[in-house]
């Protein structure tokens, strides 16, 4: 079971000006303010999280917890946020989930969301945050450029979204801070936090990565956490562009669309897969880009249920015909 120290607020002073420093990228990140959702596993980060926002922003937060139900310990894990919560006069709420079969972790976030954006309508929250921080991110661009990933996936995670399903602003402050300030954080005011054994599973990819990375002194984790987010932003130049070369360039008919395709294949990857999901489908960027290939070359294919040509100059997409039984 894994248990707190009985902590009082009197013992959460933080190093001096981390109070502040997150205070401004609530603020940067948050400029229009409101009553924020501060998503609290148990785990050091995400109480990290919580020290930091009960000392730069009382009284305008609540928490939730979010018990997955996958692990025999999880149920105390939100237990002890609850009661870290109730010391400091927080509102919390453990919110049980169930996740259902097949890819595991997927299934968890997908339900992990669900369940935070409900508590936030109930509560009436303008946002969520969570504790996604540098070495996260890190982590992430270096499991996805071993992946071969394209632009979107080597972004990485933003530092405001939104929640996944819905339009609920998603904030992530921590993302310039490292693990290890954040687990001093919750030392100096102690408290004892989770640590979910997944996390050091070396059967995950994240895993493997999380331990060479701590065995690799010469990586600046910071650096690479500040090029995910400098992908970001081409990503998001490019949708932008790709959103100007739809309205320029495709259009829609009966039964098909057409495409007259005069970009730079990074665009021309965009703005297929959103044709593509038009049509109601779903493709992988590799599935996508080979399809891209072959229209450049002249020729065509079929990716998600979706036929396409080239023709005429153009890239003309319609349904596959059914197929007979």
């Amino acid at each position: 079971m894994t248990r707190t120290a009985h902590a009082s607020p009197a013992s959460d002073g933080l190093p001096g000006g981390t109070a502040a420093r997150f205070a401004a990228e609530l603020e940067r990140l948050w400029p229009e303010g409101g009553r924020l959702g501060l998503a609290v596993s148990g785990g050091p980060d995400s109480l990290a999280l919580l020290l930091l926002a009960g000392q730069a922003i009382p009284g305008r937060f609540e928490v939730a917890t979010v018990d997955h139900g996958l692990r025999a310990e999880s149920a105390d894990e939100c237990a002890m946020v609850a009661r870290a919560c109730a010391e400091r006069g927080i509102a919390c709420e453990i919110l049980p989930v169930k996740v259902v079969d097949g890819n595991t972790q997927a299934a968890a976030r997908e339900a992990r969301y669900a369940a935070l954006s409900a508590w936030a309508g109930r509560r009436g929250l303008s946002a969520i945050a969570t504790a996604h921080h540098a070495d996260d991110q890190a982590e992430t661009l270096l499991m996805r450029l071993n992946r071969a990933s394209g632009l979107a996936g080597l972004a990485g995670v933003r530092a405001r979204g939104t929640v996944p399903g819905g339009a609920l602003p998603l904030l992530r402050p921590l993302l310039g801070w490292r693990r290890e300030e954040l687990a001093a954080i919750v030392a100096g005011a102690g408290l004892e936090p989770a640590h979910d054994p997944s996390n050091v599973d070396q059967s995950y990819d994240r895993a493997r990565i999380r331990r060479a990375l701590a065995q690799a002194d010469w990586l600046d984790v910071a650096a690479v956490a500040a090029s995910a987010a400098h992908l970001a932003d081409a990503d998001e130049a490019i949708d932008w562009i790709a959103g100007r070369d739809w309205a320029l360039n495709v259009a829609e008919g009966d039964g098909e669309i057409t495409y007259r395709c005069a970009v730079p294949r990074a665009v021309a990857l965009r703005v297929v897969g959103r044709i593509v999901a038009r049509f109601g489908g779903s493709a992988r960027g590799a599935a996508v880009a080979r399809l891209v290939d072959e229209l450049a070359a002249g020729r065509g294919g079929n990716v998600a249920g979706v036929a396409a040509k080239a023709e005429r100059g153009s890239w003309v997409f319609r349904l596959e015909p059914a197929r007979r039984s």
